[in-house]
């Protein structure tokens, strides 16, 4: 599939005497269309007509592709190159086990301990979230879901989870953007959520872990049953 530079992000890539952050950009161009499904499972993705799009040479793309390698999105071989990971239904089931456990916990430890400006924040990205699912537009309500998510680790006060959860979130971020587009998912998404705050608001721990564990492992349930009938 070709791409034009109107694919890429607002941001340009970091100075040239950052070879670094140069390979961590491009990873983040390619994380982000993997994602969202510009690049389809078992796509390849060429070196050459990457750096020649990106204006940049083919090592920070090749130093980009390891780092997609070691977040599990791509495979690299010596005959076939990179290419796209497919992920099974059980590979699905398996994962959103995992990070249902994490973000439980990090939502039970918030609920006991949240403050009223972190409430506040959180009503903020739950009402933009909410205004962007009645207007339909699905890369918004996923970015802005996907911003409550975030949120929701980083303020629950165990750097244990959130690091743990870090390493994962590259796949369950392209599983969950798959899920968005089941509209019954879609609705029963949006009612967690709404739960979710109302467990906050009352710091009740107990449902917050409850709903949140549910909320996850409704979304491993989803993707596994799309990946079957593909």
């Amino acid at each position: 599939m070709s791409h034009s530079l109107t694919d890429l992000p607002d941001d340009p890539p970091p100075a040239a005497d950052s070879p670094t952050a140069i390979a961590q950009w491009v990873a983040d161009v390619l994380r982000e269309r993997i994602v969202k499904g510009t690049y389809a499972p078992g796509s390849r993705l060429v070196e050459r007509r990457i750096s020649a799009e990106l204006e940049l040479s083919r090592t920070p793309v090749r130093e980009a592709l390891k780092l997609l390698h070691q977040d599990g999105l791509i495979e690299i071989s010596r005959n076939r190159g990179a290419q796209v990971l497919r992920c099974t239904a059980e590979d699905a089931l398996r994962l959103f086990d995992v990070i249902a456990a994490l973000e439980s916990l990090a939502a039970e430890r918030l609920a006991a301990v949240i403050t009223p400006a972190q409430l506040d924040d959180l009503e903020d990205m739950h009402a933009r979230m909410l205004t962007y699912h009645k207007v339909g537009s699905h890369a918004d309500y996923f970015d802005t879901n996907s911003e409550i998510h975030e949120f929701i680790v980083e303020s629950c006060g165990n750097p244990i989870v959130q690091d743990a959860r870090g390493r994962l979130m590259a796949r369950a971020r392209q599983g969950r953007f798959m899920a968005i587009h089941s509209p019954e998912r879609l609705a029963q998404s949006v009612q967690e959520h709404e739960a979710l705050m109302q467990a906050l608001r009352a710091r009740d721990a107990g449902a917050a872990a409850l709903v949140w564990r549910q909320h996850l492992l409704h979304t491993g349930d989803s993707l596994a049953a799309m990946l079957d009938s593909d």
